[in-house]
């Protein structure tokens, strides 16, 4: 029997009143989502065309929450025999699904059994490998995936006169000083997600463990390091930048984005799915996209950054109609056109190489300067062990437990080693339970 990965569960109301009566006898395939919004009306049209697209199969789309919703209630339709086909679970969620014995069939055994013509090496191996067993098995369908970049207010760089946006930390600590000095801007650069940015990709881009045993890709045993290794002088850097205006904290997720819609920072790193929201808001000045920068004094040429966002995981239970439905669904879903389309729209990651040289062809890049940055960033270098991404259990409270102490370390509360040594020992704590309990 087919064991599956994936709590999915759809609602498609735009179809509905239309179907016909081949189309109402079409095996329908859940699929529970966390896509609110505009992103939620694209979802619901990606289902749209594909239930156009043949007459077999019919995918539900179904919005359930935020990410921790959409999983927990997943989770529970899951003990009660009622759950999807598909469900979309956060990156962050990956070691609690795979851990999940019995629950998910693995995508690399979907498309198997498919018969479809499915090349796992036609996707990008930085976006996948988050999502791979650790000889390059696809576990689920990467979907939305981002990483960070930086936006700049060139305006502000330009009043200041600072010419380029510098490569290395030690350069924007210069830039960020003679912006601050010049009054062009109130502070020099802010950041979203600090445990995403500043510390989960801060050590993948300098190719330093963030855990032990392969970031958790090697064992259940995995314990954090990071107040073992370069991260602890950079989160001294910021906090040092915080005392002279280069570096100003903005709290634990998004909210330090409208500092830099209104001008009051120079520079935001932000997610690359971010790139519509700061077109949207920034009020009356140019910016640009740029990459991550990276520390000389660690490392000579960075690796690449590591993604968020969220895939989509198969749930056993299902029938072999769906099962066969869903790998024909995620067939189509990873076509270079539909994931194009999907990248162009919101911002995230094209999920093949197909998608990325289809965007090429049609002069998207060309038309949309800084959309590339992030593709760029990311297959820059081949991943390596302390840059393929992360599989820790009880992940988002290990990140919650990590935004706790940093932001302590930046309202000045505790010293950098002394809050770090306590995400740690909490974080320990954590993935200790993980293991007992999955061990």
């Amino acid at each position: 029997m087919l064991r599956i990965h994936h709590l999915g569960a759809l609602t498609l109301g735009m179809a509905a009143a239309g179907l016909s009566l081949s189309a109402q006898s079409a095996t329908e395939i859940a699929w529970w989502h966390a896509m609110g919004g505009e992103l939620g009306n694209k979802v619901d049209e990606i289902a749209a065309n594909f239930n156009e697209s043949q007459d077999e199969y019919v995918v539900k789309p179904s919005f359930r929450g935020n990410y921790s919703e959409t999983m927990t209630s997943a989770i529970a339709a899951f003990r009660a025999n009622e759950a999807p086909a598909i469900v979309q679970i956060y990156e962050v969620g990956t070691a609690t699904m795979m851990n999940a014995e019995g629950a998910i069939v693995p995508v690399h055994e979907l498309m198997a059994k498919s018969d479809l013509d499915f090349d796992p090496d036609a996707f990008l191996s930085a976006v996948t490998g988050y999502y791979t067993t650790s000889d390059g098995k696809m576990l689920s369908m990467p979907f939305n995936s981002s990483t960070p970049v930086v936006y700049v207010n060139r305006d502000v760089m330009a009043e200041a006169g600072v010419e380029e946006m510098p490569a290395t930390w030690e350069g924007l600590g210069e830039a960020l000083g003679t912006i601050v000095e010049s009054g062009a801007a109130e502070c020099g650069m802010t950041t979203t997600w600090p445990s995403w940015i500043q510390l989960e990709n801060f050590s993948a881009r300098h190719d330093i463990p963030f855990a032990s045993e392969q970031n958790g890709f090697g064992g259940l045993d995995a314990r954090l390091e990071i107040n073992e290794t370069a991260a602890v002088d950079h989160i001294q850097r910021l906090a040092d930048w915080q005392q002279d205006g280069r570096f100003a904290y903005g709290g634990r997720f998004d909210e330090a984005a409208p500092s830099f819609y209104t001008g009051r920072c120079a520079m935001l790193m932000a997610s690359s799915a971010s790139l519509a929201g700061v077109r949207s808001n920034a009020e009356g000045f140019e910016f640009s996209v740029e990459s991550l920068p990276y520390s000389s004094e660690v490392i000579e040429t960075p690796q690449n950054s590591i993604i968020g966002g969220a895939s989509l995981w198969v749930l056993e239970g299902q029938s072999d109609e769906v099962y066969q439905g869903t790998a024909e669904f995620f067939d189509y879903l990873s076509s270079a056109e539909v994931q194009a389309d999907w990248h162009q729209f919101s911002g995230y990651l094209p999920i093949t190489q197909a998608a990325y040289d289809l965007g090429q062809e049609q002069g998207f890049y060309d038309d949309n300067p800084g959309s590339a940055v992030s593709i760029e960033q990311m297959t820059g270098a081949t991943p390596t062990e302390n840059s393929k991404g992360l599989r820790l259990g009880n992940m988002p409270q290990i990140r919650d437990t990590i935004e706790e102490q940093l932001e302590k370390i930046f309202n000045g509360d505790v010293e950098v080693q002394e809050g770090l040594d306590e995400a740690v020992r909490r974080s320990n704590e954590l993935l200790e339970r993980f293991q007992q309990a999955n061990g």
